[in-house]
């Protein structure tokens, strides 16, 4: 096997009405159910929904890359 590998990456974004974390997991869990070869994710963006002058729910951007099967 390559040391050399080809990676792609696509965009999601994640919610939770508990916190930052929950999203990107809630985001992650959601991929892996399509995506094989998930290696790595970088939040891109956080942002929030407010309601009655509280946090509703919490919005994560994630990249998640994933590598290109044999490569």
């Amino acid at each position: 096997m390559s040391a050399n590998h080809v990676y792609k990456k696509t965009e999601v974004v994640g919610s939770s009405k508990t916190g930052i974390e929950d999203a990107i997991e809630n985001a992650l869990a959601e991929c892996a159910k399509s995506i094989r070869n998930m290696e790595w994710f970088e939040v891109t963006e956080t942002r929030g929904h407010i309601e009655n002058g509280k946090v509703g729910h919490y919005q994560v951007s994630l990249v998640v890359g994933f590598r290109i099967e044999n490569s």
